[in-house]
C-alpha cells in the first residue's frame, strides 16, 4: 500500500512538473498569432462627404474581438483624462499594451461621439497595425487646386485676356483663371 501511495504521488508530481514547465506565451507572441489571424480588413461603409470606403467601428470590433479572446486578449477601450484609449490585456498574465489620442474641445455631443468612435477605431487599428488604406483623413489634407492653365504669349486665350484688360479688367479675376509669370502680368497690367 505504501508503494501505491508513493506511485501516486509520483504521478502527481510529474504531471505538475509537466504543467509548470510548459512555457506560455506572452502578450506580444499572443498578439502576433492573433494578427496572423486577423489580416487585411476590407472596408464596408461609405463615407458621404468624401465618397470613400472604411471600416466602421463595430464591424472592426466584430472581427477583431473574437481573433483577440482566443489568443487570450482582451480589447478595452475606456475613455481616460480626456483621451480615447485602446488596451489590449493579456488575460493569463494582465500585461497590457495601450494606444490612445487626446479629444479636442468639442462642445456638440454629436461631434464628440463621432470624434470618439474615430479615434477607438484609429488606436485599435494603430495598435493592431491592421492593414488597411487610409479612409477619411481626406479632412486632414488640404483639397488639391485644379491645375490652371499657362496663360502664354500669342495664344487665342493671351489675346482674350489682353482685350479684357484694355476694358479695365482686373488681373486678379485673370489670375484665378489662369497661371501668369511675372512677365506677362507685367504686359497685361500695361494694356
Amino acid at each position: 500500500m505504501g508503494a501505491t501511495k508513493r506511485l501516486a504521488e509520483d504521478v502527481e508530481l510529474n504531471s505538475v512538473s509537466k504543467r509548470t514547465t510548459k512555457k506560455s506565451k506572452n502578450i506580444y507572441q499572443k498578439l502576433a498569432s492573433a494578427k496572423a489571424e486577423i489580416g487585411a480588413i476590407s472596408k464596408d461603409s461609405t463615407n458621404p462627404f468624401y465618397k470613400s470606403k472604411y471600416f466602421d467601428i463595430n464591424n472592426l470590433l466584430a472581427h477583431v474581438e473574437p481573433i483577440l479572446l482566443k489568443n487570450g486578449l482582451l480589447c478595452l477601450q475606456p475613455i481616460i483624462n480626456n483621451n480615447v484609449v485602446t488596451q489590449i490585456i493579456d488575460i493569463d498574465t494582465e500585461q497590457m499594451i495601450e494606444s490612445s489620442i487626446a479629444l479636442t474641445d468639442e462642445n456638440d455631443p454629436q461631434k464628440l461621439g463621432s470624434q470618439i468612435s474615430y479615434f477607438r477605431r484609429y488606436t485599435l487599428s494603430s495598435l493592431l497595425a491592421i492593414q488597411a488604406e487610409d479612409d477619411d483623413a481626406n479632412s486632414a489634407k488640404p483639397k488639391p487646386q485644379p491645375t490652371k492653365p499657362k496663360l502664354e504669349m500669342g495664344t487665342e486665350a493671351f489675346e482674350k485676356v489682353a482685350a479684357y484688360m484694355a476694358k479695365d479688367g482686373k488681373i486678379t479675376e485673370v489670375a484665378k483663371k489662369y497661371t501668369l509669370t511675372e512677365t506677362i502680368k507685367k504686359i497685361l497690367i500695361s494694356k
